[in-house]
């Protein structure tokens, strides 16, 4: 975390507080606003219908993204520090292997691929080049934690910011589709924000502890809504 004393310059927190916000806007130009992350099967299924079923989908979400993606965030950005390219590519397949259905894997690779772009057009370091021509010539699918993970890397803002930025994603991707998917406040979704926000801490514990082999969500509902997705006949969201 983010901690201000007299033998840390003042300037480059303030400078890293910052590109944490900058790179964890919700508004970042990577297409996160065009998937919903299931919740429209969910909605469209009656699984999520009020605020309180649409806090339990989030919690979901951000747990099983804990104990998934940002385990491979976490070894990506120790990975992406030492200018490991080779293990990069060994943890992004890992990622892109575990995601079962095609709307998830199209997700991950999208904004990944866009994340990079982004990152390679406004810091502009060596790594991040090297990693957008691998994308680019189909040498690791580039998925969004991995580029996260070398992004944050190259600036030297820690891992526990990547994965503050990753899982505050998760949550409002879904809290902002909520949003236009069915009757739900503002109050509320920043309610469920607020809450999901204070437990980062301990996932975060959790998820750096764990080896790279331990990357595993149980969330069968969710798979099913997202194979449901597909064959939807009206989807306002890619996923």
């Amino acid at each position: 975390m983010i901690t201000a004393n007299k033998n840390v310059d003042g300037s480059k927190v303030t400078a890293s507080l910052s590109r944490t916000l900058q790179f964890g806007d919700s508004m970042f130009p990577v297409g996160a606003f065009s998937f919903s992350s299931g919740l429209e099967s969910a909605v469209q299924e009656g699984v999520v219908t009020n605020a309180a079923t649409l806090r339990a989908f989030a919690r979901t979400a951000v747990e099983q993204a804990a104990r998934g993606d940002c385990i491979a965030l976490i070894a990506a950005h120790r990975a992406a520090t030492a200018g490991e390219v080779d293990t990069l590519a060994r943890i992004d397949a890992q990622v892109y292997a575990r995601k079962l259905s095609g709307e998830a894997r199209a997700m991950s690779v999208r904004m990944g691929k866009k994340f990079t772009e982004m990152g390679v057009a406004v810091i502009g370091a060596p790594l991040l080049r090297t990693w957008r021509e691998c994308i680019e010539k189909s040498v690791t699918p580039g998925c969004y934690p991995i580029a996260l993970a070398i992004n944050f890397a190259v600036q030297e803002l820690p891992a526990y910011h990547a994965f503050v930025v990753h899982q505050y994603g998760v949550t409002t991707t879904i809290l902002g589709a909520a949003l236009r998917l069915m009757k739900v406040s503002h109050i509320e979704t920043q309610k469920i924000l607020y809450e999901l926000a204070g437990e980062a801490e301990q996932m975060y514990a959790t998820a750096a502890a764990a080896r790279l082999s331990d990357m595993a969500g149980f969330a069968p509902l969710t798979e099913i809504l997202a194979a449901v997705h597909t064959r939807a006949h009206v989807r306002l969201f890619m996923n």
